[in-house]
């Protein structure tokens, strides 16, 4: 048995798909205006243990939508769209952006070993569906005109609370959300349609009924989602900032249109954090994987990081933590390497072997516990239990769900970076002259870009941190 906790209970839940026959499963992709960063790339490293264990029993249709349009800088409905606001900001054009972003995505998915989804589902291609589903909602009377747009009007639908409780709606309708406007009805109110601005025109605009515009954001996941999974859908992931706004109007939209429950089971993973806080686009402190990839770590050194804590918990990112998640997963692979050596790649399925792997795909079931998978698979390697040809079955299975590559040979030396391989040289100058403060300032400069140095009678010898 499978058990998520759900965002809709505050509970972990037993998972019963409406049909066992395919579980669905929709993920609230990227906005690809801007280079995903490791915070954004954690979610969907939760949602790929998701993937891969549900797999165990079920077959999956995982949809997973691309916002190139329509989704605001302000959770109030106004301001530019991210997408046009990116256009300003490279000189390029709005499809030329989502091209490139969108690309960029899928490279540093792939080198995390995600699986790709079954339905990739760009906004860009689903207007019509957004526009249909608009026009339902305004048939049904949960919608009205204002100067900029035709909004939902959350006052209209009595399970608005659903997902966050009625002491946060509370919250949000005494304008902790958003600065209340003249022509909104309600603080919670959200756009279904924008219109686009009369003194400009957009790169990105449809025809519709109610007048040149672009869709808002929340109406294209229920759209895209409603269109490929159903009205009903087991499971909608997404991250935890998700939650309060984007989530909550989805249901509403959602089940004003259909009068059917929109999902069974919310699974919500945590931020990644930085000792300053929430990393952030919009607040220009975000990481990349080819950020990391320059300082010498290969992604799924960080992806092991990510299995180290439970995904419904906030992770602290640091160097440090990098360094380690690196260091164990190379030691790791250097156990593993031998079991398959000395199993002379025969694996070998038997009773002890499957008690290790009901073990690991009960860790994996009880709300995808990650970290004692992780921790199942250390100890399994090492176990006097198990034969070479038992572990080795157990390995493989395991790399199945974690898709760490254990079995991976070791990455070449990588070349000190040119600025690094300066300050050394600067540094056996400064030795030379024994000007010894000076060398003492390189050494730390040197650290500060990742590298140790230790003095050797053979001369400076460098490591990676």
């Amino acid at each position: 048995m499978m058990y998520l906790y759900n965002t809709a209970t505050h509970h972990k839940d037993e998972f019963k798909p409406l049909c066992q026959e395919q579980v669905t499963m929709y993920c609230c992709g990227p906005t690809v205006y801007n280079y995903a960063h490791i915070g954004n790339l954690r979610t969907y490293i939760f949602e790929d243990l998701l993937s891969r264990t549900i797999r165990l029993q079920y077959p999956l249709k995982h949809v997973m939508n691309v916002t190139d349009v329509g989704h605001l800088v302000s959770d109030a409905d106004d301001g530019e769209d991210k997408m046009e606001l990116a256009t300003q900001r490279e000189g390029k054009s709005a499809w030329e952006i989502a091209k490139f972003y969108e690309a960029k995505f899928w490279q540093d998915y792939d080198a995390l070993h995600c699986t790709r989804p079954t339905v990739i589902s760009r906004a860009t291609e689903h207007i019509k569906e957004m526009i249909s589903l608009v026009k339902t909602l305004e048939e049904k009377g949960y919608t009205y005109r204002t100067s900029d747009g035709i909004y939902y009007d959350t006052s209209k639908f009595s399970r608005y609370d659903a997902l966050v409780g009625h002491a946060h709606i509370s919250g949000l309708q005494g304008g902790a959300r958003v600065e209340m406007s003249d022509e909104k009805r309600n603080p919670t109110d959200f756009a279904l349609w924008k219109f686009s601005p009369k003194d400009k025109k957009r790169q990105m605009e449809w025809d519709s009924p109610w007048g040149v515009g672009f869709p808002g954001w929340h109406i294209e996941c229920s759209a895209m989602a409603m269109k490929y999974l159903g009205h009903t859908l087991d499971i909608h992931c997404g991250g935890i900032d998700h939650v309060t706004i984007h989530h909550t109007n989805e249901i509403a939209q959602s089940e004003a249109a259909t009068g059917e429950k929109y999902v069974n089971y919310w699974v919500h993973g945590e931020f990644l954090i930085l000792r300053s806080g929430k990393m952030s686009k919009s607040g220009g402190t975000f990481v990349t994987l080819d950020v990391l990839k320059e300082k010498g770590y290969e992604p799924l050194a960080y992806r092991y990081l990510c299995l180290g804590a439970h995904y419904r918990t906030q992770l602290e990112f640091s160097y440090e933590s990098m360094d380690s998640a690196a260091k164990s997963l190379k030691n790791l692979r250097v156990l593993c390497r031998q079991v398959r050596q000395a199993a002379k790649e025969t694996a070998s399925e038997t009773e002890n072997s499957r008690a290790w792997k009901d073990k690991f795909t009960a860790a994996m079931q009880d709300d995808l516990n990650a970290p004692k998978a992780l921790a199942l698979t250390w100890e399994a390697v090492r176990s006097a239990e198990l034969n070479p040809s038992e572990k080795l079955d157990f390995l493989q299975f395991a790399d199945s769900i974690l898709a760490l590559d254990l079995f991976a040979l070791p990455q070449p030396e990588q070349p000190l970076p040119e600025a690094v391989q300066k300050l050394l040289e600067e540094r056996a100058r400064a030795r030379a002259a024994k000007d010894w403060k000076k060398s003492d300032e390189l050494r730390d400069a040197i650290a500060q870009a990742g590298y140790l140095v230790k003095d050797t009678p053979q001369g400076q010898q460098t490591e990676k941190k």
